[in-house]
């Protein structure tokens, strides 16, 4: 948590445009990469989140998968009616409006709640100076004057999003019990939230109009209906027939990454086969993810995609899971796309979130568990051949053919001895995109120069004396 003096850098603030919204309004952040209170935003942020994760989970949508499970488990209860409302509202501002001390008081309850008294051996009123510490000294330059923020938390730094889901966590409390009450569901992520209502829609506005008024500085923006998106979900109540497709803003762009520009093939793959997966898991009928489907490959033909691309992306995840013998890039049974569906539901995030929570969460007692953990003797021959030895290359298009070079020159530089026991992996950096290129930068302090000036100076004036 030191900061070190040498690479001190006052934050600044810049602003990044949301293209996927109306009018493109732009998104303050302050780049805090080396504030001095850096260091402290994400230690506090490493040891409390794992904590907020593990008690809020079941009121936290982690994706759109997430919601869908949640969903099908309000069918199979038997909640869904044919008057079912489907509600979602954001919360406005939430990082910028939110109140520094009442939220540090809500971070006490939280922790002193769920029985945490100590985190780390550090007791919670240390933590909570700590926390005070990074939200009252955010000073941030801009056009050459400097701010300090009083209201709200840095957008970029990692405290902030912990700390904005606690104060959450104790402002929808009423709220959420109830609609628990009641048996809906109720699901946040970050500040969008997502619950369904049985009542009328008079009764749903006048819940909706008391939770605006919990606290002056949060307030809410609201829709409500049989048709909603929620994330990148459009949820449709078909008179107790519930249906889920990929939802497209209308300000987005039919814009990926180029298949012109210069990165690896993986990258490529990727990018087809998340769009792929997206569409077989939030289309609920064969119809749905074909009109999916015929949307994403325009937009892949937009961006260079060649179709032979696209169709072998296709037929390589119809045969991974259908048939191996499966050459056609198309579905035409309803039985095979439900059982494509429900495998891919399957391995949803859930999973993925449980592990990386609870190893998060593992981190933390890791020296308490090293402690009691006996080393087995090993024979030096069996380390050596777990060894790995990994470097990385800028990805350049003409220089392809480099990573099967180096591997061949470490084989024939290195043939007989027992270093070729450890396994060479080499990695691919990628360059910089146009963003971080044109992103601001801060004008370096000309610190070291000054100081290196000032030593010139009192050294002559010794020599003169």
């Amino acid at each position: 948590m030191m900061p070190k003096r040498e690479k001190i850098q006052l934050a600044y603030l810049n602003f990044i445009p949301k293209p996927h919204k109306t009018g493109t309004p732009l998104r303050p952040i302050v780049s805090s990469m080396n504030m001095p209170t850096t260091g402290i935003s994400k230690f506090l942020d490493k040891i409390i989140r794992p904590i907020f994760d593990k008690h809020a989970r079941s009121i936290t949508i982690i994706d759109g998968v997430d919601l869908i499970h949640r969903l099908e488990a309000y069918i199979t209860n038997g909640h869904l009616i044919p008057k079912t409302y489907l509600c979602t509202f954001d919360i406005t501002d939430l990082y910028t409006m939110l109140p520094q001390e009442e939220s540090l008081d809500i971070l006490i309850v939280f922790l002193l709640q769920h029985g945490y008294q100590k985190l780390q051996n550090i007791p919670i009123d240390i933590i909570r100076k700590l926390a005070l510490i990074v939200i009252k000294e955010n000073i941030f330059v801009y056009e050459k004057k400097f701010y300090r923020q009083v209201i709200g938390g840095a957008m970029g730094s990692a405290f902030t999003l912990t700390l904005a889901n606690i104060f959450m966590w104790k402002w929808h409390k009423q709220l959420v019990h109830r609609l628990k009450v009641s048996d809906e569901t109720y699901g946040r992520y970050v500040d969008d939230i997502f619950f369904t209502s049985n009542d009328s829609l008079e009764y749903i506005d006048q819940m909706l109009d008391e939770a605006n008024n919990f606290h002056p500085n949060i307030k809410l923006m609201r829709q409500i209906g049989r048709s909603v998106p929620f994330l990148d979900v459009l949820i449709e109540n078909r008179k107790r027939t519930l249906t889920t497709s990929v939802y497209h803003k209308e300000a987005a762009d039919s814009y990926v990454v180029p298949f012109g520009s210069d990165h690896p093939d993986h990258v490529f793959r990727n990018t087809a086969d998340t769009a792929i997966t997206r569409a077989v898991r939030y289309s609920t009928i064969l119809s749905q993810f074909e009109e999916e489907i015929r949307q994403m490959k325009l937009m892949f033909l937009y961006n260079g995609y060649p179709p032979k691309h696209i169709d072998w992306r296709l037929t390589t995840l119809f045969s991974k899971y259908l048939s191996k013998n499966f050459i056609l890039p198309m579905l035409h049974d309803s039985n095979e796309f439900g059982y494509l569906r429900h495998e891919l539901l399957t391995t949803s995030t859930d999973k993925i979130y449980n592990r990386t929570a609870k190893s998060s969460t593992a981190d933390q007692t890791s020296d308490k568990n090293m402690q009691n953990q006996f080393v087995q003797p090993t024979d030096n021959k069996e380390i050596t051949k777990r060894k790995s030895l990994i470097i990385h290359k800028r990805h350049e298009q003409r220089l392809t053919q480099n990573q099967h070079h180096i591997q061949e020159l470490w084989m024939r530089t290195f043939h007989g001895t027992d270093v070729t026991n450890t396994a060479l992996i080499v990695g691919t950096c990628l360059n910089r995109n146009l963003k971080q290129e044109l992103m601001p930068k801060m004008i370096k302090s000309n610190r070291r120069a000054a100081i290196s000036q000032e030593t010139t100076t009192q050294h002559e004036t010794g020599k003169q004396t």
